[in-house]
């Protein structure tokens, strides 16, 4: 599912200088801009991203942050209205179910008041002890073929078209045991990308994503693997490097971590009995 491309990108001025010399020229820049997430009209969070899918990102969000366990916490969730009526487009409102509002009070006390760039997923976080999770590990069984993960950046590649014209923006995308791509998103930030698919299968009743790959652009880091830890997703696949507390992490929680997908070539980091060679 594409957004809308008038909001991926933006055309701004600058100065190309090329061979010693400096002309006036246009250019397609990546958009990012500041989404604050409400609950029930109380600041919560901001988060900086690409626009477009924002109900989604502040679904992904949420359940990532445990803030929310299931679909059926959340009663709605819409962009704000300004005093003229018109919609805010930056800013979104969740509204908890009646079972789940008890807990708004304790979740607005003990936030910290912090912006989160599009490169840090954990921004918010108060301490290192609460990016631990009371997650079981996954238990996936089914295997992948070391050639389909090769074909995934290149089918990723192709849901990219934001990145054709401006070269700024992250894709993340989930991907069927036979590679085929099931669902892909563009964002400045790659977890925020994560997020939007993730906060899409919750809307839509889909979670665990527990039969589907992830494969993200650029490098997987330790919030890339706590995501999809959330959303049953049994295998991560990045076309760069990960970090030691994504593999660490990717091990306690039974996920089966590929970086360096180029070509015909990649590493599997944990779990490697699910890539079949």
């Amino acid at each position: 599912m594409a957004a809308d491309p008038s909001a991926l990108f933006r055309t701004i001025d600058l100065t190309r200088v090329r061979a010693g010399g400096a002309s006036r020229a246009h250019d397609l820049a990546a958009t990012e801009e500041p989404l604050e997430v409400r609950l029930h009209g109380e600041p919560f969070s901001v988060i900086m991203r690409t626009p477009g899918h924002d109900r989604e990102l502040a679904a992904g969000f949420l359940l990532a942050e445990q803030v929310i366990q299931r679909a059926s916490d959340v009663r709605s969730i819409a962009h704000r209205r300004d005093l003229a009526g018109d919609l805010d487009t930056n800013v979104v409102n969740v509204m908890f179910s009646d079972s789940h509002a008890a807990e708004l009070p304790r979740l607005l006390e003990g936030r910290r008041q912090t912006s989160t760039a599009s490169s840090c997923g954990l921004c918010g976080r108060r301490s290192i002890e609460s990016l631990a999770l009371d997650v079981p590990p996954l238990a996936s069984t089914w295997t992948i073929r070391a050639v389909t993960v090769a074909r995934l950046p290149e089918e990723l590649r192709r849901a990219q078209t934001a990145f054709d014209e401006t070269g700024g923006l992250h894709a993340a995308g989930v991907f069927s045991p036979g590679g085929e791509r099931l669902d892909a998103s563009e964002d400045v930030g790659r977890h925020t990308a994560v997020d939007k698919i993730v906060g899409r299968a919750l809307m839509a009743g889909t979670l665990p994503l527990s039969a589907c790959v992830l494969m993200v652009s650029g490098r997987a880091s330790f919030e890339i693997v706590q995501k999809a830890h959330i959303a049953g997703l049994p295998i991560v696949a990045a076309v760069s490097a990960p970090s030691t507390l994504a593999i660490e992490l990717a091990d306690r929680a039974g996920i089966t971590l590929i970086g360096f997908v180029r070509g015909d070539s990649f590493n599997v980091y944990t779990h490697s009995a699910r890539v079949l060679i």
